[in-house]
């Protein structure tokens, strides 16, 4: 049931806490009953004497009783004298203290503040006030009224108060004229608010249907949307007609003069690029330019290999106690004689082994290797495989996070390259074009690379088709592992795998010496059903294997038998309530200690440090699964702990969280777990395809159940339908080729 909206107004009496980074304030509001109330929410920059007004919900907090939690404030500056000195004895304003306080009332009285906004000089009258204090003093005070106009005109319109600490952050006391003069601005970085209402806002202001930054900003808007669809550019024609939609504008010719004044101002890039006019975002472009060029440069360098290769190599062997297949050896070759190699191959047919011979490869030449991955899990997953250490991406470049622009920045480029000699990416697949260039940026010239992946499995959630475009090439060398080696093949799972990606319905039979079982559960609600108790009792005590090492896997978030769903049935199942267990309430979701839980988009500036305290860093993403450690219902937090990396989470950032006893498959991807359940119910036909089945197979690592309708795994497998993805990486790295001859 929706939460009843009241407002309440009154006077602030205390501030018990307040966060500089994100606005979130818990404080005493005097309403003029016999108890103050306890309001909490963004209310950034609150402070004692300054009148309050607020619109939200009564809630009961576990510990503390009932509190009102402010969505919406209006603030008044505080009037009389008794309320201006609470107000700057708090400590509201930088370099006033109480002393000063009663100092200025004394002098100015009801006009205090007034003088301090606008005549900072007069304040030199108070004894031991210099003028250069005054004017500091001043500066602070007009900055402090910077914010609150800021937010008086944000909730005035309707915004989130929320946007005020990362707009002041990036334009300072000029965020107000910022966004008076362009709406439109919301809609980019951090601050990621939705095109429809910016345009709302900017009708709002005066700006006209077809003034020249409207169509500006739905062109932009429109390119950066379908960065989420995988697109690195649209073609012009429908960059043109999806904006026209978009914003409802009738004068295709104004439209056409918009883009040409983007690209003329260097916002947008249009070139030609395999048949089509291609318009990319400008980051966009250079990062594609600049992955085709640095990827043609170290496909051509030939390196001398090592005097004994082949020894070297057999000695390997040794040490390893295997003897590679021709595939794998040509693999440990190739990683010896060319500065960069591609590594690709399904389930089975012994990536890993070549991996690590790779790897001893590189250490015996005295290499520094440095070992990554797009996401945690993945990285995990690559140093336990290699028993050595792993990072991920990010985190090898250093990720930073530029407040002013709101955009993602890395330590390690051009000017600080790695000190790596080698790196090693494994699932490539994952990998964005972005996070490509910026990575092959981070390298020496010298460096070699080796990218390893799995082509079959689904596209980066990020823009471009990386993996397949390098492959589909034909001009970065290649070795393709397609033997299943006999060990492997004896798993269901591994045979699935390969039979799927054939076209082949994989075989849906249950026996005992089996690692794969198919549950007929056609109905939604016996499939939820059957799904918690696996997860309860049946996997736990038949198969040995906790529920906490099971994943429930589904191709969809909604509809039957999606994550949505089946996140609160297995929640109640196996994390019930307890008076032992702190939790909390935030929209649809109860987070509550000992659950696990996702992040679900990259926030690059938020602070992680280890258990021990001995290390701390910078940046959790997309994807990172958790589980929560604490419920800090005094401090208002939650501690959740990412593979070690503990992260404290403010009410107003759980927006970031979800629960992940269930996920999609597409955000399983780089992850492999013990046992997976994998929902086969009717949905949507572009979820159902042979890529979803295909990669939610590959996840398992000994056991996999699929629960559902034997239909849906057939229409799955037959489905082998791509979503095209425009990107221009695999013409680039032909004409880079072409151009040298």
């Amino acid at each position: 049931m929706d939460e009843i909206m009241n407002c309440i107004e009154g006077t602030v009496e205390t501030v018990i806490y307040q966060n500089e980074e994100n606005g979130y304030t818990v404080l005493k509001l005097d309403t003029g009953e016999e108890e103050a109330v306890t309001v909490v929410g963004c209310i950034p920059g609150a402070a004692p004497g300054e009148s309050l007004w607020v619109q939200g919900a009564w809630t009961r907090h576990a510990s503390y009783g009932e509190q009102f939690k402010a969505e919406v404030a209006r603030r008044g500056m505080p009037t009389g004298e008794k309320a201006i000195f609470d107000y700057l004895a708090s400590g509201a304003v930088k370099g006033i203290g109480m002393a000063t306080a009663r100092r200025m009332v004394e002098e100015f009285g009801e006009n205090a503040l007034e003088v301090l906004e606008n005549e900072p000089e007069r304040l030199t009258a108070i004894k031991g006030v210099t003028r250069k204090r005054a004017l500091s003093m001043g500066e602070a005070f007009r900055l402090q009224m910077g914010m609150r106009r800021l937010l008086d005109f944000l909730t005035g319109h309707g915004l989130p108060p929320q946007l005020g600490m990362p707009l002041y952050r990036r334009f300072g006391d000029r965020a107000l004229e910022a966004v008076r003069a362009d709406p439109y601005l919301l809609t980019e970085g951090e601050l990621a608010v939705a095109f429809g209402v910016a345009d709302d806002l900017a009708l709002e202001l005066g700006f006209g249907s077809d003034h020249p930054r409207r169509l500006e900003a739905g062109l932009t808007f429109e390119l950066q949307h379908n960065l989420d669809n995988g697109h690195t550019f649209l073609p012009r024609g429908k960059l043109l007609y999806a904006t026209q939609a978009l914003i409802g504008v009738a004068d295709a010719e104004a439209l056409d003069s918009a883009l040409d004044a983007l690209t003329a101002r260097g916002a947008v890039t249009e070139e030609a690029v395999a048949g089509e006019e291609a318009c990319y975002l400008a980051p966009l472009y250079d990062a594609e330019v600049e992955v085709a060029r640095r990827i043609t440069a170290m496909s051509r360098n030939e390196l001398y290999p090592p005097d004994g290769l082949e020894g070297l190599i057999s000695c390997i062997e040794k040490a390893q106690g295997i003897t590679y297949a021709p595939q794998q050896r040509l693999a440990v070759e190739l990683a010896a004689q060319r500065q960069v190699m591609l590594l690709t191959g399904g389930p089975g047919t012994g990536k890993t082994t070549s991996l690590r011979g790779v790897l001893a490869l590189f250490e015996a030449l005295g290499l520094e290797t440095a070992l990554a991955a797009p996401t945690g899990r993945a990285a995990k997953r690559l140093g336990e495989l290699c028993s050595a250490e792993a990072a991920t991406i990010h985190r090898l470049l250093e990720t930073r996070f530029d407040p002013r622009t709101g955009q993602l920045t890395f330590a390690h480029n051009e000017s600080d390259p790695l000190k790596a000699d080698a790196v090693i990416v494994d699932e490539t697949s994952m990998v964005d074009i972005s996070l490509m260039s910026a990575l092959l940026s981070a390298l020496r010239e010298d460096c070699r690379l080796v990218l390893v992946g799995d082509p079959d499995q689904l596209p980066s959630v990020g823009a471009g088709n990386l993996l397949s475009d390098l492959i589909r090439s034909g001009r970065v060398p290649t070795v393709r592992l397609t033997e299943v080696f006999r060990q492997a093949a004896e798993s269901a799972i591994i045979r699935s795998a390969h039979q799927v990606n054939r076209g082949e319905v994989p075989e849906l039979k249950n026996d005992s010496r089996r690692d794969f079982f198919f549950l007929r559960r056609p109905d939604p609600v016996h499939a939820e059903e059957t799904i918690v108790e696996l997860i309860q009792k049946r996997l736990p005590e038949n198969m040995g294997i906790p529920s906490h090492q099971i994943q429930v896997l589904s191709p969809t978030r909604k509809y039957a038998g999606g994550t949505a769903s089946l996140n609160r049935a297995i929640q109640a199942a196996v994390n019930p309530p307890g008076e032992d267990k702190g939790e909390r309430k935030f929209g649809p979701y109860i987070f509550r200690q000992g659950d696990r839980v996702m992040q679900v988009k990259n926030n690059y500036d938020i602070l992680w440090k280890t258990q021990d305290g001995l290390e701390m860093g910078m940046g959790v993403f997309n994807g990172d699964i958790g589980h929560i450690l604490e419920v800090d219902n005094r401090r208002e937090l939650i501690t959740v702990d990412f593979d070690g990396h503990l992260v404290e989470y403010a009410p107003d950032m759980l927006g970031e969280l979800e629960p992940a006893y269930a996920v999609t498959v597409h955000k399983s991807q780089g992850s492999e777990y013990r046992a997976v359940i994998l929902t086969a119910l009717d949905t949507a036909p572009r979820l159902l395809t042979r890529g979803v089945l295909y990669t939610a197979i590959t996840r398992a690592r000994e056991l996999l159940v699929i629960v559902g309708d034997e239909g849906v795994v057939a229409r799955m497998t037959a489905n082998n339908r791509q979503s095209k993805r425009y990107s221009g990486l695999r013409a680039r790295l032909a004409e880079e080729e072409n151009s040298s001859f």
